[in-house]
């Protein structure tokens, strides 16, 4: 069925959010063992605030994400969508999530709402690195003008980036077929795309482990892992 969608929809786009990178084994920062942040609210650590307030503590915290995306890798879910893309099945995709497995994997077209924790910026002279420079504690924070250095993700208290924004509204110009891949659809307003597709006349597949709210007004729900539907719905589209 969801092949069918895909092979007659001239414009299908993809969301994909937390559920996609842990099936590469990547903990969800959520998730994060507190006791690692003395007994501090890893969300916390991910607010706009704690740069100046906790900024030995945010700087450990990012480091352990960069960390736990350098140990990980894209999944056969982030390469079927590249493939898919590269044939025309996929117009791009849009990202709740942070890491850099949907571009390792080959996907072109993405709208990584929430920041790229592949790359780091100075807060001072915009001045841009990669992330790994986290990990070398001689160079670490510290840009040449003097500036605090920091991962280019969207920490709370910021605002959406517009070319982030942008990107996402270009690949939703009529949009025919929506598929939300591993994201709860709670957090705001990334979770309003479905919604969105949908009042524009798509299709809305939704796969994912647990029920999200949006579950109601879905064409097709599949609670399964991300994988193994993607592997499924591939075979199916080289029949």
């Amino acid at each position: 069925m969801i092949e069918k969608l895909i092979l007659d929809s001239s414009s299908t786009i993809i969301f994909s959010g937390a559920g996609m990178s842990t099936e590469s084994g990547l903990q969800d920062f959520r998730s994060a063992d507190r006791g690692m942040w003395n007994n501090r609210n890893p969300i916390e650590l991910a607010d706009i605030e704690a740069i100046d307030s906790n900024r030995e503590e945010f700087i450990r915290f990012y480091q352990w994400r960069i960390h736990e995306m350098n140990s990980h890798q894209p999944n056969d879910g982030h390469r079927i969508l590249a493939d898919w893309e590269n044939r025309g099945l996929i117009k791009g995709i849009i990202t709740q999530n942070v890491e850099n497995y949907h571009e390792q994997a080959g996907t072109r077209q993405i709208a990584k709402l929430h920041g790229d924790l592949g790359t780091l910026h100075c807060m001072k002279c915009n001045k841009q690195y990669e992330s790994k420079m986290y990990l070398v504690p001689e160079k670490m924070t510290v840009c040449s003008c003097g500036g605090f250095i920091r991962p280019n993700v969207v920490l709370f208290g910021e605002m959406l980036r517009q070319s982030a924004l942008q990107l996402a509204n270009k690949l939703m110009k009529d949009v025919e077929l929506f598929i939300v891949l591993g994201s709860s659809l709670q957090v705001s307003p990334a979770n309003q795309y479905p919604k969105r597709a949908k009042e524009n006349g798509a299709n809305l597949v939704i796969i994912n482990n647990d029920p999200t709210p949006a579950d109601h007004y879905a064409d097709i729900v599949i609670n399964n892992s991300i994988g193994s539907s993607l592997r499924m719905i591939d075979d199916l589209l080289k029949i």
